[in-house]
């Protein structure tokens, strides 16, 4: 499938067949693609929680609006991210670069985002987005449906599933086979109305 392909066909399906299981060579084969997802200064924030507890998928799914694709669909994860990664071993983010390019970008790293917590949840949020993205494009080259949901109460998901103090969650995404096909696109804006040239 192109990627052009899979741009039209994603949809963000709701519907799940319960019992299929995806392959777990499958499932590895999707995360592999979506961690080359790109990430300022390459700190790689984004952390993976696959929900494959069913206990632990009821308890979501009651936070989560009573939404049906949070039990029934094959994988469950919460994209979230850490806001210090930045600060944790940050030389091995650029381990196999030039010495010069090292010098030059950890001291960087370091004056882009201390002390400014709202730079860090940007960030976060900018990395989960491009990683979501991929995921989900890849997911339907491998033949699978995705939901992206932040219909949950974000508090009580953090306590779920043990969120760090450092952590914070940008979103879910359900992924399985779906068994109803989502309605026709609802109403698609015009590009001439959301492509501005030079300024607005």
């Amino acid at each position: 499938m192109k990627v052009s392909e899979a741009v039209r066909a994603r949809r963000a399906i709701k519907w799940y067949d319960p019992d299929h299981v995806m392959p777990e060579d499958t499932f590895r084969t999707l995360m592999a693609h979506v961690i080359l997802s790109p990430t300022a200064f390459n700190i790689q924030n984004w952390r993976f929680v696959r929900i494959t507890d069913p206990e632990q998928r009821k308890k979501i799914r009651a936070v989560a609006w009573d939404q049906a694709q949070v039990t029934d669909a094959s994988e469950l994860l919460v994209l979230c991210f850490d806001k210090k990664a930045w600060a944790k071993q940050p030389l091995r983010y650029w381990r196999n670069a030039p010495q010069e390019v090292q010098d030059f970008l950890l001291p960087a790293l370091a004056r882009y985002y201390r002390d400014r917590p709202q730079v860090e949840r940007d960030e976060g949020m900018r990395s989960c987005g491009l990683a979501g993205q991929t995921l989900m494009l890849v997911a339907k080259e491998l033949g699978y449906d995705t939901c992206p949901m932040d219909g949950f109460d974000y508090a009580a998901l953090a306590d779920i599933i043990g969120l760090p103090e450092d952590h914070d969650i940008a979103y879910m995404i359900a992924v399985g086979k779906g068994i109803r096909e989502s309605w026709p696109r609802p109403g698609q804006l015009a590009l001439d109305e959301v492509l501005i040239e030079n300024r607005f």
